[in-house]
């Protein structure tokens, strides 16, 4: 069997959630022993996964070059993933076309309509029109065989207010791979630190959020407290927030993150918009280290009332509830213990590998009877791309040549 994965971009597990989503992806693949070529039309940025490495083939493509036609018909793919949305809507067309019989995989990462709803409601702005990222992402899930949902929440929210069907949606949260790693005790750990790729909207804004309006304070009441911040792709503009005297140090990029965060005392992701999960919190669980983050931030990621920290949702709740974690051991040390009980309920590889591998089999076997039951992805292909409207453009731009 085949797999054929269209990237957004490069994976960059060091870097970015998505990037370490994505190589759990082909890791799940690879135990099915399906032959692998990644392709994508990104620039290959620095820091990114060289999957020729791991026998991953891989090639550039291009968008509306029908070189792409060539490649697919070569390889013949059993199954097509579609890194995001808008990459499904660039290729799968084609895809649908060339190989009709290939499985159609979308991973969503997360929703990005509804993150782009939050961001709106931050700034003031609450509309109930559908936007035109919510008709896109939407008809992508439906001309899909299977979405991948990343979180719970998202899952509810498809199938209870949009009514999409189940049986198009798996969900596959951000996951955990045990491994062993050097513990640090509460008195081993200090300072403050957050994590979070600079290019990424929720993240900048955090940012911004914790230098204007939470560590001002909190640092007053933590005063032999740094505040660490590490991301990918920072450029000068984030840069320059750096401020020694005010001890909120932004280092940018680490290829050491880890032990960074095996080192800090806390992880404080005061996140006010977004969607999915937070790559960062299940990082700072993997590495034992409490965390303090919003509602938003813990979506999808919180169950039972259990949770690695606290959550806080206004600047004073948020500096109260920090200090009190960063000070008080007993505290620090129940949410310290809560981390692998999370991991293990919730994130565990091997639980949801065997659910997915499950699913792939049904849907190699009954394809064609879970596409009939899929009618409004069959509307969709029956006028995709808007056809009949381009065929009367067309006509109508013929009939003009000929008066």
């Amino acid at each position: 069997m085949k797999l054929l994965i269209i990237g957004h971009v490069w994976p960059q597990p060091n870097a970015t959630a998505a990037g370490e989503h994505m190589m759990h992806l082909l890791s799940f693949f690879k135990e099915m022993h399906y032959d692998i070529l990644f392709v994508s039309a990104a620039q290959k940025p620095e820091n990114y996964c060289e999957l020729d490495t791991l026998c991953i083939k891989t090639a550039q493509t291009y968008i509306n070059d029908d070189r792409f036609d060539t490649l697919i018909k070569n390889y013949e793919p059993t199954v097509v993933l579609f890194d995001r949305f808008m990459t499904e809507e660039q290729f799968s067309w084609r895809v649908h076309n060339n190989c009709p019989k290939a499985i159609r995989i979308l991973d969503t990462e997360d929703l990005h309509f509804l993150r782009n709803q939050r961001l709106e409601a931050l700034k003031g702005k609450v509309t109930t029109e559908l936007s035109d990222v919510f008709k896109r992402e939407m008809a992508s899930i439906y001309r899909s065989d299977l979405s991948l949902i990343i979180s719970q929440k998202e899952l509810l929210l498809l199938t209870e207010k949009y009514n999409v069907p189940k049986e198009i949606l798996n969900y596959l949260p951000l996951l955990s791979q045990k491994k062993e790693r050097k513990s640090f005790s509460f008195n081993e750990r200090k300072d403050l630190i957050f994590v979070g790729n600079f290019l990424h909207q929720p993240n900048w804004n955090c940012v911004q959020y914790l230098k204007k309006e939470i560590w001002p304070k909190l640092s007053q009441k933590l005063p032999n407290t740094k505040l660490h911040i590490y991301g990918s792709h920072a450029s000068e503009k984030h840069l320059q927030l750096l401020n020694t005297k005010e001890r909120f140090l932004v280092h940018g990029y680490t290829d050491d993150l880890e032990n960074k965060l095996l080192q800090s005392k806390i992880l404080i992701a005061p996140i006010q918009f977004g969607a999915g999960q937070k790559g960062k919190l299940l990082k700072a669980m993997e590495c034992k280290l409490p965390n303090i983050t919003t509602t938003i931030g813990a979506e999808g990621m919180f169950f039972n009332d259990e949770w690695a920290g606290k959550i806080a949702d206004n600047p004073t709740e948020i500096i109260n509830e920090t200090v009190a974690l960063y000070n008080n051991e007993t505290i620090w040390q129940q949410a310290q213990d809560n981390c692998e009980k999370i991991i293990i309920k919730n994130f565990d590889y091997n639980t949801h590998f065997l659910i997915f591998k499950e699913k792939m089999s049904s849907l190699l076997i009954n394809l064609q009877q879970h596409r009939l039951k899929n009618s409004t992805g069959q509307i969709l292909w029956h006028h995709s791309l808007r056809s009949t409207e381009f065929m009367s453009r067309w006509i109508t731009e013929k009939n003009k040549v000929k008066e």
